[in-house]
C-alpha cells in the first residue's frame, strides 16, 4: 500500500480567509485510515487537508491504539501480540 504525503492544511495557508467546516484530528484520522484502507485517494487527499500534518499524524497515532487495544480485548491477546500479528511480525 502506497503511503500518501501529507500537504498543506487549508488553514495553514496564509490569507485563506474561507469559512469552511472546522474537522475534528479525529475525525480526520478516522477517514484517512479508512480512505487509505480502500485506496481512495481522494478521500486521503480530502482528510489529510483538514487538519495540520502534525496533528493528522497524532489522530492515526492514537487510532492505530485504541485499534490494536480494542483487537487485543476481543482476541483476548495482549496489544503486542495483536501489533506483530497484524504488522506480519514474528511472536516476541
Amino acid at each position: 500500500m502506497k503511503l500518501p504525503r501529507f500537504p498543506k492544511s487549508p488553514a495553514q495557508e496564509p490569507g485563506n480567509g474561507s469559512r469552511t467546516r472546522q474537522h475534528n484530528l479525529f475525525e480526520a484520522a478516522a477517514v484517512y485510515v479508512s480512505a487509505c484502507a480502500e485506496d481512495d485517494q481522494e478521500r486521503i487527499d480530502e482528510a489529510a487537508g483538514w487538519v495540520s500534518p502534525e496533528a493528522l499524524s497524532f489522530g492515526v497515532s492514537e487510532l492505530a491504539c485504541r485499534a490494536v487495544i480494542a483487537l487485543a480485548r476481543e482476541r483476548d491477546e495482549s496489544p503486542q501480540t495483536v501489533a506483530r500479528s497484524l504488522l506480519g511480525l514474528p511472536a516476541a
